[in-house]
């Protein structure tokens, strides 16, 4: 019994450092930085819920897309039908999953229906683009705040994930599956999503809003992609030349950038030779393809977008 008692002491002394553990040194720089994008990011997520999608009816996925269609049919306030699922969620994604979302998606789960009510009791419950509640015959405003409400749900989460966070919700239902169903976990989130959203054609009858929330969705994928990952898109360079010192001295000397030879065998001849591996930025690729046009105008040149790269000269790995 005494043993027993011991193993839960320590369960719980070990959960809860795991749970306020922070990548981040306390009160330093980037702990400041990582919840000033935390706060921020709920905040513009709220924005983009209470003034684009939530007006429209649409359910753009997660537990406050069920939460707006929960609104239009009964009333519901959406921030605390929204609060209501989620700590439930959190608790048992605590439960099944351990302390892994940590204090920041506590944070999240009470600062985003936080945010909306303030939003709510400040601005009202009409849509941006409209002075009032419209009629879903309107569809050029509809279509405007989709797209807007697409960008605006994606920077606020974009700025969540940027904070080394998630905002929990439905996600945790697909952890909680992919957990034991062994069901990958981008299809179980997608799931899941188009569940809630395809929810809006039985509340509402009409087949239009999912769509319109699909396009909510797309381009909030594509804004995330833009708010962690950053705008510049590199590019890694295979070369193969016969003049390769001349191309290998643009690359040190003219455009100062690193490279790598890789001992190399051509399959048509069997003939060994050398291939250079670079990395380069859009600008930086321009000149070196410039330059080995001057020097060899038969080389071979393989060029690849490369989203991310981590290490010396490009993004620092800690981040």
């Amino acid at each position: 019994m005494g043993s027993a008692k011991t193993e839960v002491k320590v369960f719980t002394k070990q959960f809860w450092k795991e749970f306020f553990k922070s990548p981040e040194k306390p009160f330093s720089r980037d702990f400041f930085m990582s919840y000033a994008w935390l706060i921020g990011g709920c905040f513009v997520f709220a924005l983009g819920a209470v003034l684009f999608a939530e007006p429209y009816g649409f359910a753009p996925g997660g537990t406050y897309g069920l939460s707006m269609v929960f609104h239009h049919l009964w009333g519901w306030e959406t921030e605390v039908a929204a609060f209501c699922m989620d700590v439930p969620l959190l608790l048992l994604g605590i439960y099944f999953l351990g302390g892994m979302f940590g204090i920041k998606t506590l944070i999240c789960t009470f600062a985003i229906p936080a945010f909306m009510w303030l939003i709510h009791e400040t601005y009202g419950y009409a849509a941006l683009l409209e002075p009032e509640v419209v009629e879903r015959t309107e569809l050029q405003e509809q279509l405007l705040s989709a797209i807007f409400g697409g960008i605006v749900y994606g920077i606020g989460i974009g700025m969540i994930f940027k904070a080394r966070a998630t905002s929990g919700g439905s996600d945790i239902i697909s952890m909680i599956l992919n957990k034991y169903t062994h069901i990958s976990l981008g299809t179980l989130v997608i799931i899941v999503d188009c569940t809630i959203t395809i929810s809006t054609v039985i509340a509402f009858g009409d087949w239009r809003l999912p769509m319109y929330s699909w396009i909510i969705v797309f381009i909030e994928g594509k804004v995330i992609d833009l708010i962690v990952e950053g705008a510049s898109v590199n590019k890694t360079l295979m070369i193969v030349s016969n003049r390769m010192e001349e191309v290998k001295d643009v690359i040190l000397n003219e455009i100062h950038r690193g490279a790598t030879i890789v001992p190399a065998i051509g399959a048509y001849k069997g003939v060994p030779h050398n291939m250079i591996y670079t990395i380069l930025s859009r600008k930086e690729m321009m000149v070196l393809r410039h330059r080995i046009r001057e020097i060899d105008p038969e080389a071979f040149i393989n060029v690849i977008d490369s989203r991310e790269i981590l290490g010396r000269g490009f993004k620092p790995l800690e981040d």
